[in-house]
């Protein structure tokens, strides 16, 4: 294996396989970390995590687990993937465990940290994000129910996590070129600022960067970060030529949303128009007089493409975790969607399409999925994966046009 990548969710890991796989990289994404050896012809792991917004010492600890089992498959460099609108908390997770990770590696190179991805909007600018046109802070991810990011300087939110100063290198020794770009890194370093906030807004960009990141162990990004990496492993002979052929499914197709993004809704409202929804009534889902099998009857006897829902506006989440407390929404939401995904899965649906990072997260984790070979492209950052005879899509909330859903079940049943 060449490159080992640690995700902090699932829908992030799904996206960075899909950079690596469009890349030429035999890829395959782990649902947590795997009990045995990796296949050796798998040149891509990303071994996905849901430790974005858990306790910092238990993200750091299954972050270790997976960087030891990626050191085993004999990975050349490493990936921290984290989300490309940084959702953090000013604790963490981010910076916790890319220390951690830099500690059990031992590397004294700097590290790029560069959430930054120009296919879905974000780039960053003298350290601050952009979510297209639009502060972070003022994009809506300000109102995110569990991390609110309410600062767009990177380095300053970065710099709150960890224990050492937070680097920056600026657009133009990015445009200087990849050697311009490496010596600003390690000049970085050399000051003190191993952690390095790499400015990017576009695809170009981030090739440079790859490149001039080419020998240091540790990445921390979006998976944007990983755009240049296969012609990077091509040039230096570390990877040839990979093919696979990919094989949809036909059946029953059923979507899940527990995203409550802009995107996300948009696309609640835009599948209106094509097909049947039931959306999920929250006191019901925690007073327990919503049943798992009331919402999988219902979806089996409709036709089309029946999506359930949970996705609602900032108003009424922040409602609902005034009146029960947010961690008991969430944890009730996402073990609902995973019973309902169970109940799906065992009458014959074969396409599952599930949008929200967390909500996929349980989706996985109810199925007991271990490995999800990477497929083609929905929408940028968003691929068709299999487990089995099982097609799933798996959205972060951000991503994926208006009419994602319709979309998604097309592509998936190629």
């Amino acid at each position: 294996m060449i490159l080992g990548a640690i995700g902090d969710d699932f829908t992030g890991s799904s996206d960075l396989g899909l950079m690596l796989a469009d890349g030429g990289m035999r890829t395959v994404q782990y649902v947590g970390v795997p009990d045995g050896p990796a296949d050796p012809s798998v040149e891509a792991g990303v071994v996905a995590l849901k430790s974005r917004s858990i306790p910092v010492e238990d993200a750091v600890r299954q972050s270790l687990e997976a960087l030891e089992w990626l050191i085993a498959a004999g990975c050349k460099q490493f990936l921290f993937k984290i989300c490309s609108t940084f959702d953090s908390t000013p604790e963490g997770n981010i910076g916790p465990v890319a220390e951690a990770l830099i500690e059990r590696l031992g590397t004294k190179e700097p590290v790029v940290v560069c959430p930054v991805f120009p296919a879905t909007g974000r780039t960053l600018y003298l350290g601050h994000l952009f979510v297209n046109d639009t502060l972070l802070s003022e994009s809506g991810l300000e109102n995110h129910p569990i991390n609110p990011m309410t600062d767009p300087d990177i380095r300053r939110w970065l710099a709150l996590q960890t224990k050492t100063p937070v680097g920056h290198v600026p657009l133009p020794k990015v445009r200087g070129g990849a050697e311009a770009c490496r010596a600003a890194l390690l000049a970085e370093r050399d000051g003190g600022r191993q952690l390095a906030i790499v400015d990017a807004i576009d695809d170009g960009d981030l090739e440079i960067i790859a490149d001039a990141a080419d020998g240091f162990p540790l990445l921390v990004g979006g998976s944007g970060i990983a755009l240049g990496l296969p012609a990077l492993y091509r040039r230096t002979g570390l990877i040839g030529a990979t093919s696979g052929a990919w094989a949809g499914a036909g059946g029953r197709a059923v979507a899940l949303s527990g995203s409550c993004s802009k995107a996300t809704r948009a696309q609640v409202a835009a599948h209106a128009a094509a097909g049947p929804q039931k959306k999920i009534d929250t006191d019901a889902v925690m007073d327990g007089s919503l049943s798992v099998g009331s919402l999988v009857d219902w979806a089996m006897a409709q036709d089309g493409l029946p999506l359930i829902y949970s996705s609602d506006d900032p108003a009424a989440v922040a409602a609902a975790q005034t009146k029960y407390g947010g961690a008991k929404v969430a944890h009730a939401l996402e073990n609902l969607f995973g019973e309902v995904a169970k109940g799906l899965v065992a009458n014959g649906v074969e396409r599952l399409i599930v949008a929200g990072g967390e909500t996929s997260g349980a989706v996985v984790t109810a199925l007991d999925l271990d490995a999800l070979e990477i497929g083609p492209k929905i929408d940028p950052g968003v691929p068709a994966v299999r487990a089995g005879d099982l097609v799933l899509a798996l959205k972060s909330g951000n991503f994926g046009a208006p009419d994602f859903f319709e979309k998604a079940k097309k592509v998936m049943g190629r």
